[in-house]
């Protein structure tokens, strides 16, 4: 499943094509992609019809596009965007589009500026939707994410915490939830309520940078270690922006159809067998929680004593 550096990379490469884009033209070529409106396809249409993106926004993994419509000072609803496992979308300039592509789910026709542009939503696994609905004010009435001044964020959104590379988020606050509760510290990094954006594949890295076992139960964490977690996390986020993300197949390219090249630099993720690159002890996996998990376990004790 994308994480932030994934969507972001997607957002940003979005934002600079489609930002204040009209959309003139709707077409659903798989329903279930709108299911969550109770009208599906036309009232998806009909909800967009004549619709100005007014910006591409992220929080964590959670993408929306802010809707602004005529007559209405700002926008008060949003084109949501769920990618599950293998959601992407591609931008394609010029009137003459390609023929869809055998997993394109819906094809919006857009205008800006006088050109034609056409966004196309791709997904090969069908867990992705798209949902227009509406905006609610955020808690701390601070921006509701990356690419946003808004204090808003849709209703889907608004349980998902802020996430590693929000400058809005409470560090402190969130190393105190990161450390409350019996629950092994990998599965609260991965509690998106709490601090969001954080997947499996950055969970592993942060971990292996700040020497933490991935079992290790979230009160047995100290304030040290949460803090070393959250800077592992953004430091390990933000290098795998600057390479476009991580990509192990075709399911996570950017906008233009390219792949990310973050998975060259793991330090942890899917290395199994692989040496340590600190100690040179091989790497080890096991499933925690139903999902893969990657640590060394001489650099990574279960319990150390609390600093």
């Amino acid at each position: 499943m994308p994480e932030l550096p994934e969507v972001e990379t997607v957002r940003a490469g979005l934002a600079s094509l489609i930002t204040g884009a009209t959309v003139r033209r709707v077409d659903v070529l798989r329903d279930s992609c709108v299911r969550l409106l109770p009208g599906g396809t036309a009232q998806f249409a009909g909800m967009l019809a004549d619709a100005r993106i007014a910006s591409v926004a992220r929080r964590g993994k959670f993408l929306w596009m802010p809707l602004l419509h005529a007559h209405e000072p700002e926008p008060a609803e949003a084109l949501a965007a769920h990618l599950g496992m293998s959601g992407q979308f591609r931008v394609h300039e010029g009137a003459q589009a390609p023929q869809p592509h055998a997993h394109c789910r819906a094809r919006l026709h857009l205008e800006r500026d006088g050109r034609s542009l056409t966004l196309d939503f791709l997904d090969q696994r069908t867990f992705g939707y798209l949902h227009v609905e509406p905006l609610v004010p955020t808690a701390d009435a601070q921006a509701g994410g990356a690419g946003s001044d808004l204090a808003a964020v849709p209703g889907s959104v608004a349980h998902i915490g802020r996430d590693a590379l929000d400058p809005h988020l409470d560090v402190a606050a969130a190393t105190r939830a990161w450390r409350r509760g019996s629950r092994g510290i990998k599965q609260v990094l991965l509690d998106q309520t709490l601090v969001s954006g954080i997947g499996n594949i950055y969970a592993d890295e942060a971990l292996w940078a700040a020497r933490v076992h991935p079992e290790r139960p979230a009160s047995a964490v100290s304030l040290r270690q949460a803090r070393e977690l959250l800077d592992a996390s953004r430091t390990v986020m933000s290098r795998a922006l600057a390479q476009g993300g991580t990509s192990f197949d075709a399911l996570y390219v950017n906008v233009n159809g390219e792949s990310g090249y973050f998975s060259r630099s793991l330090e942890a993720y899917g290395r199994a067998g692989e040496p340590c690159s600190r100690c040179g002890r091989a790497l080890r996996r096991a499933s925690i929680g139903g999902r893969s998990t990657h640590w060394c376990a001489t650099c990574q004790r279960r319990f150390s004593p609390r600093a």
